[in-house]
């Protein structure tokens, strides 16, 4: 899903215009990406960027963009999250492993993938 980075499988209520079907779900249809939304991918990549081969945790971008308001940021950040591991660039770690981003649930950590920061 472009909005919330969750991947979504075929539904039978869908069948007949799959191929159309960008969202996962009317709520992400409805919530279209916004600045706040693109500033805190950057605010991710350009922390993880400034710390190479280090990780974050997705609170620091929040704040980063929200000093005083990053705990309703949260929910948002972890959407920023999973759009940039779908796109290749960011790998969401927990305990130390990378996890499947749709799965993970509870505290996460976050570091650009081998590839990219190579």
């Amino acid at each position: 899903c472009p909005r919330c980075g969750r991947d979504f499988e075929w539904r039978a209520k869908w069948a007949s215009h799959w191929e159309d079907v960008r969202y996962c779900s009317e709520r992400c249809r409805r919530r279209r990406l916004g600045k706040t939304d693109r500033a805190l991918e950057a605010a991710i990549v350009e922390l993880l960027e400034a710390r190479r081969g280090s990780t974050i945790c997705p609170s620091e971008a929040a704040r980063r963009v929200s000093p005083n308001d990053w705990r309703g940021l949260m929910g948002r950040t972890r959407d920023a999250a999973r759009r940039l591991v779908s796109r290749g660039h960011v790998e969401i770690l927990q305990q130390n492993r990378v996890v499947d981003p749709t799965a993970a649930r509870g505290p996460i950590r976050l570091r650009l993938t081998a590839r990219r920061d190579a």
